[in-house]
């Protein structure tokens, strides 16, 4: 089931790519702006979170945290985010808990691949409730960022 506006966020802890364990209860009394994507070093993923990176002083300057998730290792997403110089936290689902727990989740992704975290933006507000909520279905679509600014206002 996919997490919608007005329902309180599932907490989760997860590793980071600096292999430092985070927690959405590490944000308390602040917004959050949540990405999903399905793998690092693929295009349209590269775009979604270099979408973000370039306009990371937007977000910071309104104390919203941005974290990125996906399902690959915190490995490779250390490198994804070296490569790339994103300033805020990549964090690895690998166990898949958390992509299913906000819905946003393949059971089955191109080339056979099980178990992929969809595209998705979340907006979280300072008690962690959703504001913004917005799963793909199709990988090559990006969210819309233009939403997501005026959900954070």
């Amino acid at each position: 089931m996919t997490l919608s506006k007005g329902q309180q966020a599932p907490d989760f802890t997860l590793f980071s790519s600096d292999l430092k364990e985070i927690s959405l209860a590490d944000f308390a009394g602040k917004k959050v702006v949540i990405h999903f994507f399905p793998m690092a070093f693929t295009g349209v993923c590269t775009t979604q979170l270099c979408t973000m990176r370039d306009t990371f002083g937007y977000y910071d300057g309104l104390g919203a945290e941005v974290l990125a998730i996906s399902v690959d290792s915190p490995f490779t997403l250390a490198k994804f985010k070296e490569d790339n110089n994103y300033q805020f936290s990549l964090l690895s689902d690998f166990n898949k808990e958390t992509s299913q727990g906000y819905g946003a989740f393949y059971d089955e992704f191109v080339f056979n691949l099980k178990g992929v975290s969809k595209r998705a933006a979340f907006v979280l507000d300072e008690n962690h409730q959703v504001v913004y909520a917005e799963v793909l279905e199709s990988a090559g679509d990006l969210p819309d960022f233009n939403a997501i600014r005026v959900a954070l206002n």
